[in-house]
């Protein structure tokens, strides 16, 4: 049975270097200055996950220094600023971390941690690439001398994990609940071994809102095969029958439901009715996709924009208890599965090696599913949790990360190394991503029409705080993750436009077309799990009907604390 090294697995969320194509490996540089592209070896490169550049590179003396991130990071998560929840639209705050278990999905790397000889040169391509299918949940399959051991002896289910009952307790709080945690490796000397989630991407397990979500999608998938198993479907097929029906309806619900909540629905509908302009155009019939480093580094990133401070989390922690710090805490990779100790970085602390029963997550409070015709589950708008809104300001726990979120267990880096902000500011710099100025320019002579912002939309509004010295540096040069933000803040109304909804619409249709299993190559299909509602158009297939599907519709299991 394969050991799990003991290297922490949460540095498998760091990303030390960047293989560019064209360019060579960017690694990351100690002084903070843009780094130098190495030349790797064919091996080597094969090895590492596949970076893109859409637009130009930034010239170095026109990207921000140290001391300007620092006062950007520190406005961006300023103590004294409120941010605004999400309003038009309304999101229900589970899409936050429905984004997070997205990103895994299409940035998973595990090749850093398995060099294994009997993976083919095709597989490290395919299996690796910036597509929508899934693999962070599925690995590399049933059949894999590694992976496999994330699947039940059938091969066909993926194993799930068993809460640890609160002792003493007189409810349900104290029993084992089975499905409710992440399968856990159990067995080693350590706590923080036995502790690290049996999945095959450990980033799921950071915060205990993705880990629930990573959960929801083992159900997902478990009671589909059983239910093709019901049907007859040949044992030989089954699993990879399953497996396509999973990710075509993850992808449909991530094109109809998940994009329009934070991208321009122009922008979305026009990319998958016309096809990109500027993320990968034309791909030859056997190109794998690529990673834009402009999606990775800093569009995407839209989603620290709207983290909560806290959550009604559940009805043990409600009213604002479940707050973000502790949803650090109770996981495997960032935190210990147990109460906070005198020592919260040290990863052997706690008593619990698996997620207390009374911190599983009561999912109607994340997603409204009233949306789906189900008032039943609804709760009241006190409970429900809703996002923050797409903006330039970040909730202020984010200016400290645990150590464990970032692999920084074992270190002791200066403060402004764990503001999340100037973490993701600092790793622009390194990679010479190109301003938002220049990204609108590249757009525009794409053929891809875009306002760029005027030095008027840089004026300190209701987001960030900004001095004047720094307005003035950011209308000339600005940082494209706070331009994308910038952009929603003042033309999206709270959702990606321009710049940022362009560069995320065109991955996402790049990424889908670019998995094995793809509703872009595949127009002809439609989702067939979708509840029977005279109300809705048949086609319709959201986040909380894969839930309702799951979950078995019973409110026992979306809410199992009662």
């Amino acid at each position: 049975m394969f050991r799990p090294a003991r290297e922490p697995q949460s540095k498998r969320h760091v990303r030390s270097s960047y293989y560019v194509v064209g360019e060579g490996v960017l690694a990351d540089s100690r002084d903070e200055q843009p780094a130098e592209p190495l030349a790797a070896s064919t091996v080597e490169a094969l090895r590492k996950f596949q970076f893109s550049r859409l637009g130009p590179q930034a010239k170095p003396e026109r990207q921000l220094d140290r001391p300007a991130r620092t006062e950007l990071a520190q406005a961006m998560t300023d103590t004294t600023r409120t941010q605004p929840d999400s309003a038009n639209p309304k999101v229900p705050a589970g899409f936050t971390y429905l984004g997070q278990f997205v990103d895994h999905d299409l940035t998973l790397d595990a090749t850093a941690a398995q060099l294994e000889d009997d993976i083919t040169v095709r597989q490290l391509l395919q299996g690796r690439s910036p597509a929508l299918d899934l693999d962070s949940l599925y690995g590399l399959g049933p059949d894999h001398r590694f992976d496999g051991r994330f699947y039940d002896a059938d091969g066909i289910h993926l194993k799930s994990g068993i809460t640890q009952g609160i002792p003493g307790a007189p409810d349900i709080t104290g029993q084992p609940l089975a499905g409710f945690d992440l399968p856990r490796v159990g067995v080693g000397s350590l706590k923080s071994e036995r502790r690290r989630p049996l999945i095959p991407d450990p980033r799921n397990d950071e915060n205990l809102a993705v880990a629930q979500i990573h959960c929801a999608f083992i159900r997902f998938h478990n009671r589909l095969a059983t239910e093709l198993a019901d049907k007859g479907v040949s044992s030989a097929v089954l699993f990879e029958s399953a497996r396509e029906a999973v990710v075509k309806h993850y992808q449909w619900m991530l094109r109809t439901d998940f994009l329009p909540r934070i991208v321009d629905e122009t922008i979305v509908k026009e990319v998958f009715a016309k096809g990109r302009k500027v993320v990968d155009p034309a791909p030859g019939e056997h190109d794998f996709p690529t990673m834009p480093i402009e999606f990775s580094v800093a569009a995407y990133r839209l989603g620290h924009s709207m983290v909560r401070g806290a959550y009604n989390w559940n009805r043990v922690f409600d009213n604002g208890r479940g707050t973000l710090a502790l949803l650090f805490q109770f996981t495997g990779t960032s935190g210990i599965l147990s109460p906070p100790p005198d020592s919260p970085d040290d990863p052997e602390a706690g008593a619990f090696e698996r997620l207390p029963s009374n911190w599983i997550a009561d999912l109607r409070r994340l997603f409204d599913f009233r949306e789906a015709g189900r008032d039943d589950l609804g709760v009241t708008d006190a409970q429900f949790n809703v996002a923050k809104r797409i903006d330039t300001l970040l909730v202020n726990p984010l200016a400290k990360l645990p150590l464990g979120s970032f692999g920084g267990r074992g270190t002791t880096p200066d403060d402004i190394e764990r503001n999340l902000a100037f973490r993701n500011l600092t790793r622009s710099t390194m990679l010479r991503l190109a301003s938002g100025q220049q990204l609108a320019k590249h757009l525009m002579a794409k053929g891809v029409g875009v306002k760029p912002l005027s030095a008027s939309d840089f004026e300190n509004r209701d987001g960030a705080q900004l001095s004047e010295a720094l307005r003035k540096r950011l209308a000339a040069d600005c940082p494209l993750w706070f331009y994308v933000l910038r952009e929603a803040e003042v033309n999206g109304g709270g959702r990606l436009t321009g710049v940022g909804g362009r560069i995320v619409a065109e991955t996402f249709h790049r990424a889908m077309e670019g998995s094995r299993y793809s509703i872009v190559r595949d127009p002809f299909w439609r989702p067939f799990l979708s509840p029977v509602d005279a109300r809705r158009d048949a086609d319709v297939f959201q986040m909380t009907d894969l839930l309702l599907y799951a979950f078995e519709g019973k409110a026992e299991l979306l809410n199992p604390l009662g």
